[in-house]
């Protein structure tokens, strides 16, 4: 039987009508309910739509403030999620879009049972750079901890630009990014902004997928979260992000 709190964000995903927040129902502040709650709706999800990967959300600063919301948190990205090879993103299907650029890792093995800083950066085969469309079932964005986390992290969809380099290529920590939409400068950032380094971000999340029962795996993306501030999406509207060491990251959007 599907809990209350999943239900609600199922059916707001499903009538396009984004809904109350489910603090109500879990409580604004237990975590692990929130995941419990999350954790329904991807059992539910990838019966249509295989797994590909994580996404870590909050890790900036600037979005942090933005959304009133002080810690890390994470969710899945499934295969109908990945929007890299469209020329035209569709809005149809996104309540309250937002996007903004970040470091994605593709993953080499897994990172399972205990490991180290090592390990994990030993996991990583290839960077790239990519553009999150993050997404909320809230209306408003009137999120607690506890929402964004039972709402898939406020999970849309992710375009990862064509470049792809190694770590000995390319330190995370180091990238600067720029965000323009339609010519104009909207975000700026740098790897240093996501939790300190992209790379402990990637290992605030191997500890806590592995923890809750769903550990990193050889072949999945990771999003490691936002260098920058977040802009709304609007339709017709062109973004295109360089991050230095890894070139761009495109993604046009379709009329309403």
């Amino acid at each position: 039987m599907t809990s209350p709190a999943a239900q609600r964000l199922l059916d707001a995903a499903r009538t396009g009508t984004p809904c109350a927040p489910v603090r109500d129902l879990i409580g604004a502040d237990d975590i692990a309910a929130a995941y419990a709650v999350q954790r329904e709706q991807t059992l539910l999800r990838e019966r249509s739509a295989p797994i590909v990967g994580h996404k870590i959300g909050l890790t900036n600063p600037a979005v942090q403030q933005q959304l009133g919301v002080d810690q890390p948190d994470f969710g899945v990205l499934f295969a109908d999620m990945d929007v890299s090879a469209l020329d035209v993103v569709p809005v149809a299907g996104l309540l309250q879009p937002r996007i903004e650029a970040e470091v994605a890792f593709l993953l080499k093995a897994d990172l399972t049972g205990d490991f180290t800083a090592d390990d994990v950066r030993a996991a990583v085969d290839l960077v790239a750079p990519a553009l999150e469309i993050v997404d909320s079932r809230v209306a408003g964005w009137d999120i607690s901890i506890a929402d964004t986390v039972a709402d898939n992290a406020s999970s849309g969809l992710f375009v990862l630009g064509p470049a792809r380099r190694t770590l000995d290529e390319v330190s995370p920590v180091d990238v600067q990014m720029e965000m323009t939409v339609d010519g104009e400068v909207v975000s700026k950032g740098s790897g240093a902004a996501c939790l300190g380094d992209p790379l402990t971000a990637l290992a605030w999340l191997a500890t806590a997928a592995r923890d809750y029962g769903d550990p990193l795996r050889a072949g999945q993306v990771v999003l490691s979260g936002a260098l920058g501030p977040m802009v709304p999406v609007t339709p017709g509207m062109r973004v295109h992000a360089t991050l230095t060491g890894l070139g761009p990251v495109s993604a046009n959007f379709g009329e309403a």
